[in-house]
């Protein structure tokens, strides 16, 4: 909604922009240069734009007169500093001549000085909304080569779209993957990269507020309105070393390889309190999370796959997993069952 509003907002920004672009436009070809007729006739100018006003003066045949105005077949004149009303058919062009006079130049500057602005400003519009729109053909475009446009959340996908800007490897990312476990059940598992120095598991939370918690409490504290409300959330560190256990048990030589768990915060939230941190685990605001990124390729050493293709294939699997809409909701009923808060009455 916010985004079809913001649409809405530039759209009509560029129409005003365009409309004052013609106007100012207009105006200034109006106040930079003055049209001359000759009368052909003897002719009576007029108080106002008809026959039925009284005469104001007489011109004679040959004598130039300045245009103010055209309105109809009627001109506004200006003649030896009298003005008036004279009927077209009795005038003849002469000449257009650019006004000299100091306060018609200054007018004219200043107008030739808005439309310069207003173009300006309507050239940036027009490229920064085009712009805006070829970013954003062109992220669908590279996010098409990991996932589904609309699938995961949009903090996922815009991680799975930091990480390809990064270097990373299309076929090295692996998206919203369910993993069957030996009871039946799935492990969903937000995202997963296969390095050369392991495999990286990432776990993505939006929240606001502060963030309260301690590496082996179950619980932790996100405080909002400035501690008015706090509200209790599942450990996500514990979280995702539960899904490093359930991706281990899938694979033998998964046991020699090493794995890290990065749990990235998107939205206002500010990780106030933590500690206890185990080892090999990174939390980590959005913003900052290729620092991480590059600190675990630095830092570890190469690892040796035994069978690379095999860890591939897997984890395609529980991709596709994540596409079957039956799979999607008996995980759904699994996670409601285990939290069991349809089985509280208080």
């Amino acid at each position: 909604m916010r985004r079809k509003v913001r649409k809405i907002k530039i759209i009509i920004l560029i129409l005003f922009l365009f409309a004052g672009f013609i106007i100012v436009s207009k105006n200034t070809r109006l106040s930079t240069a003055t049209d001359y007729y000759i009368a052909t006739a003897n002719l009576n100018i007029r108080t106002g734009t008809g026959n039925e006003y009284p005469i104001s003066f007489t011109l004679q045949k040959g004598e130039e007169v300045e245009i103010i105005s055209k309105k109809y077949n009627w001109y506004e004149i200006k003649y030896l500093e009298k003005t008036g009303y004279a009927y077209s058919k009795y005038l003849k062009y002469s000449k257009t001549v650019s006004n000299t006079n100091v306060s018609d130049t200054l007018r004219g500057t200043y107008q030739q000085t808005i439309l310069h602005i207003v173009i300006g400003i309507f050239v940036i519009i027009i490229f920064v909304v085009g712009f805006s729109i070829f970013r954003k053909i062109r992220d669908k475009k590279l996010l098409k080569t990991v996932t589904q446009l609309n699938r995961g959340t949009p903090s996922e996908r815009d991680l799975v779209l930091k990480l390809l800007k990064c270097g990373v490897l299309p076929e090295m990312i692996f998206h919203d993957i369910y993993l069957q476990k030996d009871n039946g059940t799935f492990s969903q598992i937000d995202l997963v990269v296969a390095t050369t120095v392991g495999i990286i598991v990432f776990e993505v939370k939006d929240y606001s507020g502060w963030i309260f918690g301690t590496g082996y409490k179950s619980q932790w504290t996100k405080v909002l309105a400035y501690g008015k409300e706090k509200y209790r959330f599942y450990n996500p560190i514990m979280q995702n070393n539960k899904h490093i256990e359930d991706l281990r048990k899938k694979l033998t030589q998964f046991e020699n390889v090493p794995f890290y768990s990065v749990v990235v915060f998107y939205g206002d939230c500010v990780l106030k309190d933590i500690s206890f941190v185990p080892n090999g685990t990174f939390l980590v605001k959005s913003n900052r999370v290729l620092e991480v990124l590059k600190m675990i390729m630095k830092n570890n050493e190469p690892v040796q796959y035994a069978n690379k293709n095999e860890i591939f294939r897997k984890l395609k699997d529980a991709v596709i997993n994540g596409e079957n809409r039956e799979i999607q909701n008996q995980h759904i009923e699994n996670i409601k069952d285990m939290l069991g808060k349809d089985r509280i009455f208080d």
